[in-house]
């Protein structure tokens, strides 16, 4: 890949006008509905030999369409416009003019080679052709083409126009400048793809395949409804309420088989996937009571397969690690990633239970070294040379890269690794996809704080470890703001040197909706930087009002905006070079500020603020004024999020936000 972010450089060429879905079954539909409400002025063709399944799937797009207007997700416009643009046939000559066709047929070798054959006779030879099989590698399904250049997997995930996950595969065959453009299409759309080799069933498959296949092979001691309730421990679903839901009992079958006659006897699969269509188990996240002997042995076996599988990816370079954790999340449903949880267990007991699936299953794969060397990788970061600079894109989407501990600690260590390497000029900050720059903190740690002000106030100072560094460094740090900055995102923006962004842009602290203070500058930095705007700030702070880019760029808060993407990257590293050797730090000095006006909500949101927690973002904001200087004004701030993880509104706010997120 030339770049870790694909959104870093402009895609060459035009993005595909005209798309078609072959296959209207179960997924194609949602594949279709996913490109035509992503992309504008797209014309989706959907084709099938069944006519009824055809017009079937158009009104599951138009009903899909229907449901987002209905969520406020979508305008009427918007849905009217996708319906228009939506057109099937049974005739596959009406794909001669499409730039992309993407294959989502049933899951079988010789159907499928016979459809891409078809396709092939009809389209341009620069046409993209895709599939999205979950398991058969490209150079099997595409061997029979006269232009594999332009041919490889793209493997969605149910439902595929929510679920953010899409493998994209590097293919031999395959011009690497196809699976550059694809991976930028597909971000820049919302999708996050994660490149893997061209193996079979790919790497996700991989995983959710054999943690099946495993449960089944526990039912010899165990109900499934059990192995479901132990395995939401690690899942939003249990894999057997899963494969009710996809009718996937076949499917494992057939991949499993696939892996056994390839790697090995232990991937059979179990053979009372043959003779069971349904199986007996409660909705997800339901527990049943299991025997602590047998909660301990489904614990042990569905991790072993989960650490055997990983590590196998991994040493065979079919994924990379960070990619695998992120992917088990976003497309699996899994709470945190197979790394994730082996750095929470350790190495003794990741290898006490890999030994226990060695003993109890046979010749599955074993890492190759010891557990702690695979989970040496940057989970959250994606680091890119552009120009030398160093561009650092905040990778977190199934949170809008909001900041969490390791977020921080990953930006820290990479600006400390480089500050001080005369090749490089800066750092460049963004965020990762369409839509955020860093949605603030997570809050998941709040609830501990709340009725403790020393605690509270101790957390900030923690969380403010990064941007407390940002303040000391002499190397200028650009903010590329691609999409909203709320709370602690704005917070590590207004402490760079510089501010950009894509005139979509908007920044809010939302804080006080939640019934605190922000705790990490908010109520000083930008007071400091910017006086003429405290005006504005005022209003952000005490009723959590919106500011644009446009409206922040006129104010000076910004430095510049870029219509785009690339166009903001591009600004944001020319940034950097015009601020060597002239960083200037925030000022020092107290300063007068304009008094608060009355508060005056201006809706029935505002109206419902708590009185007690505005009245402590005031008394601080004109305490760390009045500072001396910056540490003790940052100090104000702190003791102000104490004060404010104390009152009734906190306790009620923050609990009510966490509850509506489960």
């Amino acid at each position: 890949m030339s770049n870790q972010n694909p959104l870093l450089v402009p895609p060459a060429g035009t993005p595909p006008r005209k798309i078609a879905v072959v296959g209207a079954g179960t997924i194609g539909p949602d594949i279709g509905y996913y490109l035509v409400s992503a992309l504008a002025e797209l014309e989706l063709l959907l084709v099938d030999i069944d006519g009824g399944q055809l017009e079937r799937a158009a009104a599951r797009i138009v009903a899909n369409a229907a449901k987002g207007v209905a969520r406020g997700k979508l305008s009427a416009e918007a849905a009217e416009s996708i319906e228009g643009r939506v057109r099937t046939s049974t005739d596959y000559s009406a794909m001669a003019d499409c730039d992309w066709v993407i294959e989502a047929a049933t899951e079988d070798l010789e159907l499928k080679r016979r459809i891409f054959g078809a396709i092939e006779a009809v389209v341009r030879p620069d046409a993209w052709i895709t599939s999205n099989t979950s398991s058969l590698p490209a150079e099997r399904l595409f061997c029979g083409l006269e232009h594999p250049e332009r041919a490889t997997v793209t493997h969605f995930f149910a439902p595929a126009f929510q679920n953010p996950a899409v493998e994209v595969v590097a293919a031999q065959a395959c011009d690497p400048r196809v699976v550059e453009a694809l991976r930028s299409l597909f971000a820049a759309t919302g999708k996050v793809p994660l490149v893997t080799a061209d193996a079979l069933c790919f790497m996700l498959d991989r995983v959710f395949d054999n943690w099946c296949n495993e449960a089944a092979y526990l039912l010899d001691r165990a109900t499934a409804a059990e192995v479901d309730s132990v395995a939401g421990e690690l899942v939003h679903a249990g894999p057997f309420f899963v494969l009710n839901l996809a009718h996937g009992n076949p499917i494992i079958v057939e991949t499993n088989t696939l892996q056994m006659e390839e790697e090995g006897e232990a991937y059979r699969p179990a053979p009372i996937f043959t003779s069971v269509k349904t199986w007996s188990t409660g909705p997800p996240g339901g527990t049943v009571d299991v025997e602590p002997d047998t909660a301990a042995a489904i614990r042990d076996r569905l991790l072993g397969i989960l650490f055997s599988q990983s590590v196998d990816i991994v040493d065979r370079e079919i994924g990379g690690a960070a990619d695998l954790d992120l992917g088990c999340k976003l497309a699996l449903g899994f709470r945190r990633g197979p790394f994730e949880l082996m750095e929470e267990l350790g190495d003794e007991e990741v290898t006490r239970i890999l030994a226990r699936l060695r003993a109890e299953r046979g010749a599955l794969p074993m890492p190759s070294r010891a557990p702690t060397e695979y989970r040496d990788f940057r989970r959250h970061l994606l680091v890119d040379d552009v120009d030398g600079v160093k561009v650092i894109t905040l990778r977190r989407p199934q949170a809008m890269n909001a900041l969490d501990d390791t977020l921080t600690d990953e930006l820290l260590g990479v600006i400390v690794e480089h500050e001080e390497d005369p090749a490089v000029a800066g750092f460049v900050l963004i965020g990762y996809g369409p839509r955020a720059f860093c949605a603030g903190a997570d809050i998941g740690r709040f609830p501990a704080l709340l009725g403790d002000a020393e605690a509270a106030a101790e957390f900030a100072r923690d969380c403010s470890r990064l941007l407390v560094h940002l303040d000391g460094m002499s190397k200028p740090v650009v903010a590329a703001l691609n999409g909203m900055a709320l709370g602690g995102g704005l917070e590590l923006a207004l402490r760079c040197h510089s501010i950009v962004a894509q005139p979509e842009a908007w920044l809010q602290f939302p804080e006080v909706t939640l019934g605190i203070a922000p705790g990490i500058g908010a109520l000083v930095v930008p007071y400091r930087r910017w006086p003429d705007a405290a005006p504005r700030f005022h209003e952000m702070l005490r009723a959590a009002r919106k500011l644009g880019a446009v409206q922040a760029r006129e104010l000076g808060v910004l430095d510049g905006l870029a219509a785009d993407y690339p166009d903001l990257v591009r600004l944001a590293v020319t940034r950097v070079h015009e601020l060597a050797g002239k960083v200037e730090p925030i000022p020092e000095a107290a300063l007068d500020l304009p008094p608060f006006p009355p508060f005056a909500p201006a809706n029935d949101a505002e109206r419902g603020l708590c009185g007690e927690v505005i009245a402590i973002i005031e008394r601080a904001v004109r305490d760390a004024a009045a500072a001396p200087s910056l540490a003790e004004a940052l100090e104000v701030g702190y003791l102000a999020f104490g004060a404010s993880a104390c009152t009734e509104a906190a306790r009620e706010r923050i609990h009510a936000f966490l509850g509506a997120g489960r």
